[in-house]
């Protein structure tokens, strides 16, 4: 089975950094030959795994994570639609994190050296996972950020207006509501805070008319004010690549 370009997430995912001709995008659809389904729940690899390949996520969320020796887990990264998951172990023989999917979906792996391919072929392309590994990184030190320094309102506010603004880069939200899939056991691991705080917290947004959320669902009631409590910057999720391409 081969997807459909017109349905290509990574397609509209590096067409979201530059315009792409045909050959570029027949070039990224080369990347999601042999989709294959999974299961929520379901590791797409292990910590210290064999690591030779990529993948994109075509369908649904994933997460990547480190398990600790007293149970507990650390949510690294979270992975939408047409996002590149195992970028940043390129240069090595094994897993730095697992990574788990979030709810159902189809995934597409693709081993190291059709990236390579990719590299050869297009400068422009190169440019984009280049910005690409750049923005993961910069994702990445928010959390940090969040887990040394911001309150537990900060954490879970800048979490969920993160979330908000990248969903809304997939066209996947309708006036402030939007799907997110994680458990709030989840949440709590990617925030450092327990499942009662995150609980608490949502009740409090609730309260005072920020945020509902209904299972699955999270609707902003008040968005600039949630974005206040986050002392939201949202520089590191605007690329700068665009005037790169520009005639």
């Amino acid at each position: 089975m081969l997807m459909n370009p017109q349905d290509s997430c990574i397609i509209r995912n590096f067409g979201h950094f530059c315009e792409l001709s045909g050959g570029e995008k027949s070039l990224l659809h080369e990347l999601e030959k042999s989709p294959t389904s999974v299961r929520a729940g379901q590791a797409l690899w292990q910590e210290n795994d064999k690591a030779n390949e990529f993948c994109t996520i075509s369908r649904g969320w994933a997460y990547s994570y480190r398990d600790h020796g007293d149970g507990s887990r650390q949510v690294l990264e979270v992975f939408l639609p047409g996002d590149i998951v195992g970028l940043r172990e390129f240069a090595f023989s094994q897993r730095l994190a697992g990574v788990m999917m979030i709810d159902d979906g189809v995934v597409c792996h693709f081993p190291h050296r059709r990236l390579a391919e990719v590299i050869r072929q297009s400068n422009k392309l190169t440019t984009v996972l280049f910005a690409i590994a750049s923005r993961q990184q910069a994702l990445l030190t928010e959390r940090l950020v969040s887990l040394a320094r911001r309150s537990a309102h900060e954490k879970l506010a800048h979490f969920l207006y993160e979330m908000y603004l990248r969903v809304l880069q997939t066209g996947a939200t309708d006036d402030g509501h939007f799907r997110l899939p994680l458990s709030q056991e989840q949440i709590a691991d990617a925030l450092g805070l327990s499942t009662v705080h995150v609980s608490r917290t949502f009740s409090a947004f609730r309260e005072k008319g920020m945020v509902l959320r209904e299972r699955h669902k999270i609707t902003l009631l008040d968005s600039d004010a949630l974005a206040r409590v986050a002392q939201f910057d949202s520089r590191y999720l605007h690329d700068n690549v665009r005037p790169l391409f520009a005639d």
